[in-house]
C-alpha cells in the first residue's frame, strides 16, 4: 500500500525565524491568517539574535514623540547621495513610507516596545540629508521569564559580545560600564546588572535580563506566540511547491506539505556561509569571517531560485562588512569578534603590516573593511593591526578584552592580545615593521596633542564624535599614544551578512529575470537583497529593512485578495 505524504494547510508559510521571518509571520498573524513559521535549527532568531539590535526607521513614531520631525524627501536625499549608481528607487521609497508604519503597528499590536536612537547620527555626516538623531530605534529591555516555556526555543548571545552571556546595550547601560571605575552611579547600575544576570544564571541556566538583538527576538517571539504563529524548529524544507505559476506551500525533506493559500515568506538568514556562492560573490572570499549563525548557507536564494526567481548581484558589495579578530579562549574554544565600538575612541589606530595607516578609524565599520581591501594587494593577506598603550587598554578596552577591572593578562597568554615595552617591540611581535610603526606613532601623537588628524579628519562628523569619548578635549577621536606598555590584536575582513538576494519590488515580492512578480513568493530579511544597494548608511540597516519588509510581505500576503 502507498503512503501518501502528509499535508497541512495554512495562509501563510515563512521560512526562517530571524527578524525578517518573524516580523512577516507576527504581522500576518495579528491580521487574522493562520501562520505556520519554519526553522532548521532548534533555537529561534537566527543573525538577528545576535545583533545589536538597532532598527534603521526614518521618520518612526518615537523619533516624533520626541518632537523630532522630518520630511521623507531628507532621507531619501540622503540615501541617493550615499548609494549612487545604485539608488534602488522603488524600494527605497516603499522603506521610508513603510517603515513608520512598521514601528506603529508594533507598538500598537504586539509585545514590542521601542526606545529610540534620539541622537545617533547617520554615518556620513557630510552627505546632503543625513540626520543628526532619531532615524533609529531598538527594542525595549525585556525580561525573559515573559517567554515561559517557550524561552527554551530562543537562541544564546554569542559569547564574544556578551559578558558571560550578560547582553549590554549601547547607550547609557555601556557607558555605565565602561566607566564603572570612575562614577559611583555606574558602579551601582553595573552591580545591580551583574548580581541579577548571576542569580539568573544560577536559577535558569542563561541571563534573562535581554537587551540589543536578544531583546527583539525575544519579544517578537512573544507577539508571535500570542497571535498564535504556529512554531516548527529542526525543520529543513526541500522546495516550494509550485502550480500555474503560483507558489503554493513547501515541501519538506520527509515528504510531507505545508500547503500556504497566500504564499511563502523566504527570511532564511543570506548565504553568509554557503561556501559555493561565497566564492562567486565575495571579494577575497577566503578571508571573510562571517558573524552569521551557521544556518545561513543560502537556503532561501536556493529555494527561490528553483521556483524561477532572479538573484540580485548588481550591487556596490555583496556583503556587509566588518573588522573582526579572531578568538581563542582560554579553554581552547574559538570565536569572532566584531570591532564596532574601540575603533572610534581616542588613542587608537589601525595599521597595516609597513607600520602604515590606511583608513578613517572612527568611520563605519563596513568602510574600514572596504579601505582594508582597497590597501592590500591581493597578493598578500587582509590584516591590520588596532594598536593602543596602557592607558586606553584600561579605559576602553581592545576587542574582547574588557576595561578595567576585568583582568586581561589570559589575553596575552592565549595570543590574542600582543603587547611590547616599546613600539619597536609591540611592532616585532605582531610581525609589523617597526620603523613603520614608530614614524607612524611619533606622527599621530605630533598631531593628537592638538586633538588633530589631518591625514584621515577622525572626528569631523557627528557620527564619529559620538563614537569618541567626551572627555578628550579637544577631539572625542583622538588621543596620543604614548603611555606604555602597548598592545595590538590582529583585524581581518568579517561580515555580518549578505547584501546579495533575491529579486524583490517594494511589495516584498520575489521577481523573474523579466521583472515580473511571482504570485505567492515573498522575500525578507538577507533573502531580501540590500534596498540600499551594498552600502551602509547607517546603523540599523539590516534589521531595518528586515522588519519593514517583513511586515510589508506579512500585511500584504493579508490583503492578497483585497489587492487582486
Amino acid at each position: 500500500m502507498t503512503e501518501h505524504p502528509s499535508v497541512e494547510n495554512f495562509d501563510l508559510v515563512v521560512v526562517g525565524s530571524g527578524a525578517g521571518g518573524l516580523s512577516a509571520a507576527v504581522t500576518a498573524a495579528v491580521k487574522g491568517l493562520r501562520v505556520a513559521l519554519l526553522e532548521k535549527e532548534d533555537v529561534i532568531g537566527g543573525t538577528s539574535a545576535w545583533s545589536g539590535g538597532w532598527i534603521f526607521a526614518p521618520r518612526n513614531p518615537v523619533a516624533v514623540r520626541a518632537g523630532i520631525k522630518e520630511d521623507i524627501s531628507a532621507p531619501r536625499d540622503y540615501l541617493k547621495a550615499v548609494t549612487g549608481n545604485f539608488f534602488r528607487a522603488e524600494k527605497v521609497e516603499s522603506f521610508l513610507e513603510n517603515a513608520p508604519e512598521m514601528v506603529g503597528f508594533f507598538e500598537e499590536e504586539t509585545a514590542l516596545e521601542f526606545e529610540g536612537g534620539l541622537v545617533i547620527p547617520d554615518t556620513y555626516g557630510h552627505q546632503p540629508g543625513a540626520g543628526t538623531g532619531g532615524r533609529s530605534v531598538i527594542a525595549a529591555p525585556f525580561d525573559a521569564r515573559e517567554l515561559g516555556d517557550t524561552l527554551s526555543l530562543l537562541r544564546e548571545p554569542l559569547p564574544e559580545t556578551s559578558f558571560k552571556g550578560m547582553t549590554i546595550q549601547s547607550g547609557p547601560d555601556l557607558k555605565a560600564f565602561m566607566t564603572m571605575t570612575r562614577s559611583p552611579k555606574a558602579f551601582a547600575h553595573v552591580t545591580a546588572r551583574v548580581v541579577r544576570h548571576f542569580r539568573d544564571l544560577a536559577f535558569h541556566g542563561r541571563g534573562m535580563d535581554l537587551r540589543n538583538g536578544a531583546a527583539l527576538i525575544g519579544r517578537l517571539l512573544l507577539s508571535a506566540k500570542q497571535a498564535g504563529v504556529d512554531f516548527r524548529v529542526s525543520q529543513s524544507v526541500s522546495e516550494l511547491i509550485v502550480a500555474d505559476g503560483t507558489v503554493q506551500g513547501v515541501r519538506m525533506r520527509d515528504g510531507s506539505e505545508l500547503r500556504a493559500g497566500r504564499g511563502v515568506v523566504l527570511a532564511c538568514g543570506g548565504f553568509g556561509h554557503d561556501l559555493a556562492r561565497r566564492a562567486e560573490l565575495f571579494e577575497r572570499n577566503s578571508e571573510n569571517l562571517t558573524l552569521a549563525v551557521p544556518s545561513a548557507t543560502g537556503d532561501g536564494l536556493r529555494l527561490g531560485e528553483g521556483a524561477g526567481a532572479a538573484l540580485d548581484t548588481d550591487l556596490a558589495s555583496a556583503t556587509a562588512y566588518c573588522p573582526v579578530s579572531h578568538v581563542t579562549w582560554p579553554n581552547g574554544d574559538t570565536g569572532t569578534f566584531p570591532h564596532i565600538i574601540d575603533r572610534g575612541k581616542p588613542g587608537l589606530i589601525g595599521v597595516l603590516q609597513s607600520g602604515k595607516r590606511f583608513c578613517n578609524e572612527g568611520l563605519g565599520y563596513h568602510d574600514y573593511v572596504t579601505s582594508l581591501l582597497t590597501a592590500v594587494d591581493e597578493s598578500e593577506p587582509a590584516r591590520s593591526w588596532l594598536v593602543c598603550d596602557h592607558r586606553f587598554l584600561r579605559r576602553f578596552g581592545l576587542g574582547i578584552v574588557r576595561p578595567a577591572p576585568v583582568p586581561f593578562k589570559s589575553w596575552v597568554k592565549t595570543g590574542y592580545l600582543k603587547t611590547g615595552r616599546s613600539i619597536a617591540e609591540l611592532a616585532t611581535a605582531c610581525g609589523i615593521d617597526p620603523e613603520g610603526l614608530q614614524e607612524t606613532i611619533a606622527h599621530w601623537n605630533e598631531n593628537a596633542r592638538r586633538g588633530e588628524d589631518p591625514e584621515f579628519g577622525r572626528g569631523s562628523t557627528p557620527y564619529m564624535r559620538l563614537q569618541g569619548d567626551p572627555e578628550q578635549k579637544p577631539n572625542p577621536n583622538v588621543a596620543p599614544i604614548e603611555t606604555g606598555p602597548y598592545y595590538a590584536v590582529e583585524v581581518v575582513p568579517g561580515s555580518f551578512g549578505t547584501f546579495a538576494g533575491l529579486k524583490t519590488d517594494g511589495l516584498a515580492r520575489v521577481l523573474t529575470e523579466e521583472g515580473t512578480p511571482i504570485d505567492g513568493l515573498y522575500a525578507a530579511g538577507t533573502d531580501n537583497s540590500s534596498v540600499f544597494g551594498g552600502f551602509y548608511p547607517a546603523g540599523g540597516i539590516n534589521l531595518g529593512p528586515a522588519m519593514t519588509f517583513g511586515y510589508v510581505a506579512g500585511r500584504h500576503a493579508a490583503l492578497k485578495e483585497d489587492n487582486e
